[in-house]
């Protein structure tokens, strides 16, 4: 397919990579040109200087872009240049309203929107083992599915335009709950005596097991907190995530509580350390 791929973060860098190894023709813009030439010279693609020219003819458009407004400038920008029928494939982890805007806005022009935003981290991206969560028509999913299977490992429609973007704020509230849980029991290990090794050994193969303890409770034990999703991007989806929250009724005592524990982080100078430098408030020396 000819692909236009716009945003080339920790993400898209190698999420559009991934399509070319998958046999497609695409071309790419950022909003840091530099970007877009480096990612041209590392893949057989072609840097637009434009996110109109990189949307020309094109039959999907992927974002993986900052935030909501991002996104509306993005496919602004983009949709009288698609080609007729095209799908806009949104990666971005926004509010389900401007899902919802930009659905309303495709399907105007008689274009369709699939809101798919993904968990993984940067080394998923990078090994193309995503997990995409959707929101959108089935027709429309059903196009886009091939697209996204290029660098993901499980893709599941969730139902209509905004059920991507509700279902990956499940999955914030989750890691927040997870990560803090992990900062408490390590500082807790410390404190008492413990060989963070040991514990990790002792623990990870019972019920305490997860992704985040696997993947961050030795590098938490290290005071490394450099792998790719910053604080400053966690307090932005759980921003959404407590905005949504106030309009539904749900009750999120444990995330409100982990969303300002962020901000003492981000206070400490810590905005673009990874999510699981949640510890440093307990350990500021750490």
């Amino acid at each position: 397919m000819k692909l236009a791929f716009v945003g080339l973060g920790v993400m898209g860098f190698p999420m559009a990579g991934h399509l070319v190894r998958g046999g497609h023709e695409v071309a790419v813009f950022n909003r840091s040109p530099a970007k877009a030439v480096a990612w041209a010279k590392a893949h057989t693609g072609r840097a637009a200087t434009t996110v109109a020219e990189a949307a020309r003819d094109a039959e999907a458009l992927i974002l993986c872009v900052g935030k909501d407004d991002d996104v509306r400038q993005v496919v602004s920008e983009a949709l009288d240049a698609l080609a007729p029928a095209a799908v806009i494939l949104d990666h971005t982890t926004t509010s389900a309203v401007v899902a919802r805007e930009m659905a309303q806005k495709t399907a105007e022009t008689g274009r369709s929107f699939i809101d798919a935003p993904v968990s993984g981290g940067q080394a998923g991206a990078e090994a193309g083992k995503l997990t995409i969560m959707c929101g959108g028509e089935p027709e429309a999913f059903a196009r886009a599915e091939p697209i996204m299977a290029a660098y993901a490992q499980a893709v599941r429609l969730m139902g209509p335009t905004g059920s991507g973007q509700l279902t990956k704020m499940v999955n914030q509230i989750c890691i927040a709950g997870v990560v803090q849980g992990l900062a408490e029991g390590l500082h807790f290990a410390k404190r008492a005596g413990l060989d963070p090794a040991d514990v990790l050994a002792a623990i990870s193969k019972g019920a305490a097991q997860s992704w985040q303890m696997d993947n961050r409770w030795p590098t938490m034990a290290q005071g490394r907190f450099d792998f790719g999703f910053a604080v400053d991007w966690m307090r932005k989806d759980l921003g959404l995530v407590l905005d949504e929250a106030e309009a539904n009724g749900a009750r999120l005592d444990v995330t409100r509580l982990v969303d300002g524990y962020y901000g003492e982080v981000q206070a400490m100078g810590g905005a673009r350390w990874d999510t699981s430098s949640l510890v440093t408030r307990l350990e500021p020396k750490a």
